[in-house]
């Protein structure tokens, strides 16, 4: 049985879905130090050029080769810019469920790019690598992210009472922790199906936006965490 994912390149009309490379470090730090980033995530602050080039070099590539996921840098088509990350993880092989983190750059936000580059992973993950469950999991107040799911076509399943910590930024700049709850979303494969045949979606290599699905969300945010080491609310980044 297959236990990680193959080393992919994903298009749509807008956006190329890529291995990071190490000329994405500068574009990465500056999108991990944004503040919405560091309020919803578990990015380090300050999030340095080390942490940067530490991720897009070995340990985004290790999610893929040591089977717990796989990490696309999402990039424009015209200018190759490094417009934001989704991240597969904690997949389980057997049942063929996995979870996906998203995050979008600052001045990427209100294009849909989000919810374009996370619709286009889930057609791959449904119809090339035969995956039964995708799953989003967002802080309660993160509504950027909840639009996504609801984009998408996810499913709200539930709340997972006191599950995650956020961060919130004071008056003299500094950080606090609090904690919130984590709803739970779901998409299965008859629900892209459904989606598609009601919106006449034509499939992950030529989504544009507009169909089916409104063009502006903010995606500055995940899911949950991917382990102890993580630094989002659904993606070790560093």
């Amino acid at each position: 049985m297959t236990t990680t994912f193959p080393d992919v390149t994903i298009s749509t009309d807008r956006l190329v879905l890529r291995a990071f490379e190490e000329d994405d470090v500068t574009a990465l730090a500056e999108m991990m130090n944004d503040e919405h980033v560091t309020a919803w995530t578990r990015v380090p602050h300050p999030y340095t050029h080390a942490d940067a080039h530490g991720w897009a070099t070995r340990r985004s590539h290790a999610e893929r080769t040591d089977g717990r996921g796989i990490v696309l840098a999402v990039t424009e088509f015209l200018t190759q810019r490094l417009v934001g990350i989704v991240h597969l993880q904690n997949t389980d092989w057997r049942t063929r469920t996995t979870e996906v983190g998203y995050v979008t750059a600052p001045w990427a936000r209100g294009e849909g790019y989000a919810s374009e580059s996370v619709l286009a992973v889930a057609q791959w993950l449904f119809r090339d690598q035969g995956f039964e469950r995708l799953e989003i999991r967002t802080a309660a107040d993160n509504t950027a992210s909840q639009q996504v799911a609801q984009k998408i076509g996810c499913i709200s399943e539930g709340v997972l009472r006191n599950a995650w910590i956020v961060r919130t930024q004071a008056a003299d700049g500094g950080w606090t922790e609090t904690r919130t709850d984590l709803i739970v979303w779901s998409l299965v494969p008859e629900d892209l199906d459904e989606a598609e045949e009601y919106e006449g979606y034509d499939g992950y290599s030529g989504y544009d936006g507009t169909r089916g699905y409104p063009a502006r969300d903010s995606g500055y945010a995940y899911g949950r965490p991917a382990d102890a080491s993580g630094y989002a609310v659904a993606a070790d980044w560093n």
